[in-house]
């Protein structure tokens, strides 16, 4: 499956939550995370980030299976490119 995460913590967490997230996901932008993970990893990344997080941090995951097309465009820095992922 194809993932986008995103989350908001705590300045003291940032750090934990960063180096978590690149263990499983490509990094594309302060806080926002994608990529291709299966059932098992994506069950291992919530677990380390379970450990980490506090209740005033939040992560949120979309989830996107391969029924459908999602088109991906960037504006500024980076890429002018339109993916579709």
């Amino acid at each position: 499956m194809y993932v986008i995460l995103v989350y908001d913590v705590n300045e003291k967490r940032v750090n934990k939550v960063l180096n978590i997230c690149r263990k499983y996901l490509t990094w594309i932008q302060r806080s926002v995370f994608e990529g291709e993970i299966t059932e098992g990893k994506l069950y291992l990344l919530k677990n380390e980030l379970k450990k980490v997080i506090k209740d005033d941090d939040m992560v949120i995951i979309f989830k996107l299976d391969g029924k459908f097309l999602v088109e991906k465009e960037v504006m500024g820095k980076g890429s002018a490119d339109t993916n579709v992922l």
